[in-house]
């Protein structure tokens, strides 16, 4: 099989500060101010081309991160992301320009993929119909619900036929009915063998669209396998997880963040 997306050891650090004036210490001093935070920490996983993959986990355990590495967004710290197609991230508001209106964030976005205005124009009816916000289109994005910016963002990404689609959160917000017209338009892209990501709290959404599970805890994979495998572990986990006093979590983070630094001190 083809690998669309191969992740090597990937690791995303971020600096934690107390306040403005240590980032702007950090800035312009060699001592190292503020904490070090690894979102990801080693992160090791392929997709096949054509796999539907569901990244999972509580929050703060890494999926957005990896998603925005994955999508180009941002740049991994550590490691190597391959990435053999072009990608496409829908999230609330990924990428979308608030001064701008709704038609303008439509032709910026298909500018900057290489579209030309030729293509553009005749983009441009098909994704403001299925956004559904033909009253709202030339009003400035700034005045969107999450919904409506949602809409928007999803509309543009499937219109431009991406081989990688990256869908992070962007079912969560806005109405049922537009949910449910999501789900059949990525089922389409399904059946056309793309390859897909897909971030969610709805382990509902996960069981009826996926076939692979990554499973992310404190920046480092957990599990990866089938539906069938990991979603019973990770409910399982969940469980446990509500069950949990505030210093039953706590401890259990602590063994986490224990073990990524184990993780990081065997790579360094």
């Amino acid at each position: 099989m083809e690998k669309a997306i191969i992740v090597s050891n990937v690791t995303k650090k971020y600096k934690l500060y107390k306040g403005t004036k240590d980032r702007l210490l950090d800035l312009i001093t060699p001592k190292s101010y503020g904490e070090d935070f690894f979102a990801l920490a080693g992160v090791n996983f392929e997709a096949e081309k054509g796999d539907i993959i569901g990244f999972i986990g509580i929050n703060g355990s890494g999926k957005s991160t990896l998603s925005n590495i994955i999508a180009g967004i941002v740049p991994e710290t550590s490691g190597k992301v391959t990435v053999n197609g072009q990608s496409s991230l829908i999230a609330v508001s990924a990428g979308l320009k608030n001064e701008l209106s709704g038609r303008e964030n439509i032709e910026l976005k298909l500018l900057m993929l290489g579209f030309n205005k030729k293509q553009i124009k005749e983009l441009e009816p098909e994704i403001i119909e299925f956004a559904e916000l033909e009253k709202f289109i030339d009003q400035p994005v700034k005045s969107y619900s999450s919904g409506m910016k949602s809409r928007l963002g999803f509309a543009i990404s499937v219109n431009v036929d991406p081989d990688i689609l990256i869908i992070d959160e962007a079912l969560s917000v806005g109405d049922k009915a537009f949910a449910e017209k999501s789900l059949n338009k990525m089922k389409e892209f399904k059946q056309k063998g793309k390859t897909m990501i897909f971030v969610s709290h709805s382990l509902g959404q996960m069981k009826e669209f996926c076939e692979k599970i990554l499973w992310l805890e404190f920046g480092m994979v957990k599990d990866f396998g089938t539906v069938e495998e990991v979603i019973p572990k990770y409910e399982d986990f969940l469980n446990q997880w509500k069950k949990m006093d505030n210093k039953e979590r706590n401890e259990y983070r602590e063994k986490g963040f224990e073990r990524q630094k184990e993780i990081l001190f065997q790579k360094s």
